[in-house]
């Protein structure tokens, strides 16, 4: 029996609440039970200096947690001088999760930054920061192509990511954070719409797993994702 109650295939409640900050060109608020991430994508008129000249752009992220996201406060992290070790991981999967669904010669030389700010954690974060993440990129992406400073779309499909694990000996989906503090085995798939993987992050957390176990977590994820989707399509009408 799952904490929450859901069955071993079940995801926690999902809504993308979009248009949420006035000044950022995409911008949206997601909800995946108790995890929260405001996701805002903001365009600048140059790619980074390493593309200058290239004709192509590029798609970065970065990610943050507020300090009350958790249980206990965690101290800013302008505070301590730097980002940490964790934060730094998570933005770059997310700026790599992101840019797979991106045709970066269409895109021209221009970078578009998705800010991923954590205002509650519950398990999942990166994942809907990643969900989130994309619809903000298609809002802001479209105000492109309304704009006609893009020709071709630049988005190649819509990419999502859900976590799932071993929890209690079963193979569970959207782990949150009463199964994820728990489970034997623990992994994140960022799949895009058609089904392709982008990354795959798996780790034995105290029990190692198997094939087939792996296996049964990669269909689940892939049915999580399809989920995800759909909300994602129906967010953006």
């Amino acid at each position: 029996m799952r904490p929450s109650g859901r069955k071993l295939g079940e995801l926690r409640q999902i809504s993308i609440e979009t248009g949420v900050q006035r000044h950022a060109e995409g911008s949206c608020l997601i909800r995946m039970g108790g995890t929260e991430v405001l996701c805002a994508a903001s365009i600048e008129d140059r790619p980074p200096p390493f593309l200058k000249g290239t004709g192509q752009g590029w798609v970065t992220a970065e990610y943050g947690m507020l300090p009350r996201a958790t249980n206990t406060r965690n101290r800013r992290e302008a505070a301590a001088g730097k980002q940490g070790g964790r934060t730094v991981e998570i933005q770059r999967l997310i700026g790599r999760a992101l840019r797979a669904g991106v045709d970066r010669q269409a895109l021209g030389e221009r970078q578009i930054v998705v800010d991923c700010d954590v205002i509650q954690a519950d398990g999942g974060t990166r994942c809907a920061a990643i969900t989130g993440g994309w619809v903000a990129l298609r809002l802001a992406v479209n105000k492109l192509l309304a704009a006609k400073l893009v020709t071709t779309d630049p988005l190649l499909d819509h990419v999502a990511a859900i976590s799932c694990g071993i929890y209690a000996g079963q193979a569970v989906v959207d782990l949150d954070y009463a199964e994820d503090s728990e489970a034997g085995t623990d992994g994140n798939f960022v799949i895009t719409g058609a089904g392709k993987l982008v990354e795959v992050q798996m780790s034995a957390e105290g029990a190692t797993f198997t094939r087939a176990q792996m296996d049964e977590l990669l269909t689940l994820a892939e049915g999580g994702v399809a989920e995800l989707v759909a909300a994602q399509k129906a967010a953006l009408g």
